[in-house]
């Protein structure tokens, strides 16, 4: 029983803030890295942000850099978003991933979705 289960979407203006978060069970996040992706509807997944199992790395896509931050707590076994300065362009499904270090993501969350109005 390996599930990702993500929080704290929901409907916002434009500007606002929110933080989203991942919550994993049948795995220990620490020996794993994790991302979020998102995907808006009739759109390909868009990569959005990364960390590594120690929280020393971390990566952004160029469409979210400076606006957004990932964070992980590995004590709690959850992983964060946080979604500064949103835009309508920013509206999707977020979706958290794992994977091991050294190989691609193969275990993902449900979604939860993000709405962000003009």
């Amino acid at each position: 029983q390996v599930q990702l289960v993500e929080s704290g979407g929901g409907l916002v203006q434009a500007g606002d803030s929110l933080r989203l978060s991942c919550a994993a069970s049948g795995l220990t996040i620490s020996s794993y890295k994790m991302a979020w992706f998102r995907q808006a509807p009739g759109k390909v997944r868009e990569f959005v942000a990364r960390i590594a199992p120690s929280g020393e790395n971390t990566g952004y896509g160029d469409s979210v850099k400076g606006r957004f931050t990932i964070s992980r707590d590995n004590a709690k076994n959850t992983m964060y978003l946080q979604m500064n300065s949103l835009k309508p362009e920013d509206t999707a499904v977020y979706y958290c991933a794992a994977g091991m270090e050294d190989i691609g993501y193969n275990t993902w969350g449900q979604g939860t979705q993000v709405t962000v109005s003009s």
